[in-house]
């Protein structure tokens, strides 16, 4: 299926523009359930009701408020909220450029492609400038009333741009509880830097598949043809043993699997 443009607009870097498409790097597999009656099988929907009185609330009796302390809240009306969006615009403004690996992996949110719209010499020339040169460019727009700040960069011979999640988002690592735990010795450092040596790889994209998705989707296709299996359900099971002997199992059966291969 050929990728559909989602967005319009031009990136614009120190009085150049180039005109770019946006696309979704992303498509949502989500398993989603219909909420039916369970008589008639015909989808039923949500209103709003009061709590106190379970009287439906009316859409025009509905306003939205922000709580700014328990049970006390500020109402915005729509023409208020309205004033308050950004103003509409089609640039996207790259304002400095940054080494590729000095945003922090925490703070990149959604991924989207961008394809060139016009002036594709232009575009190209920028993708392999920032993939030879290892760098990301930091970037600002508005889409679809909601601003966004980015990092551009490129994968291959195209641009991709990440939306960042805001900083005031994103937790500090350095808030986390310290380990109240003794610390690793000497042998049981070397052990896992040899489970991590057995283990050495390579990414391979295939490798990740939704496999709750995959089941739910192998029942209901059954089920639809009559032809339900039984489930049984999945067993995890816990770690108890010390991390030595954890360790030291892991190596030798990671040992035993790359004899036999």
């Amino acid at each position: 299926m050929a990728a559909r443009a989602i967005w319009k607009g031009k990136l614009e870097i120190g009085g150049t523009e180039i005109p770019v498409k946006l696309y979704s790097a992303l498509q949502d597999k989500t398993v989603r359930f219909h909420i039916l009656d369970d008589r008639s099988h015909q989808r039923v929907k949500q209103h709003m009701v009061d709590p106190e009185s379970d009287k439906e609330v009316p859409n025009e009796d509905i306003q939205k408020g922000f709580e700014v302390e328990s049970g006390m809240f500020v109402i915005l009306d729509d023409e208020e909220l309205e004033k308050l969006k950004p103003e509409p615009s089609r640039e996207i403004e790259v304002t400095e450029f940054v080494p590729a690996k000095a945003i922090p992996p925490e703070f990149y949110d959604r991924p989207y492609y961008l394809g060139p719209d016009g002036n594709e010499s232009a575009y190209f020339a920028l993708a392999e400038a920032l993939h030879n040169q290892g760098k990301e460019g930091i970037a600002h727009w508005v889409m679809r009333n909601q601003p966004y700040v980015g990092a551009l960069g490129a994968i291959g011979d195209h641009l991709v741009l990440f939306a960042l999640r805001n900083a005031e988002e994103v937790l500090s690592a350095r808030d986390l509880p310290r380990p109240a735990g003794r610390a690793p010795d000497k042998r049981e450092v070397n052990m896992a830097k040899q489970l991590v040596a057995l283990l050495e790889g390579e990414f391979n994209p295939a490798d990740f598949k939704d496999e709750y998705r995959e089941r739910v989707m192998e029942f209901v296709e059954r089920k639809a043809k009559g032809k339900a299996p039984k489930l049984r359900p999945l067993k995890t099971k816990r770690a108890t043993a010390s991390l030595e002997n954890v360790l030291s199992k892991s190596i030798q059966s990671l040992k035993k699997e790359k004899r036999a291969a």
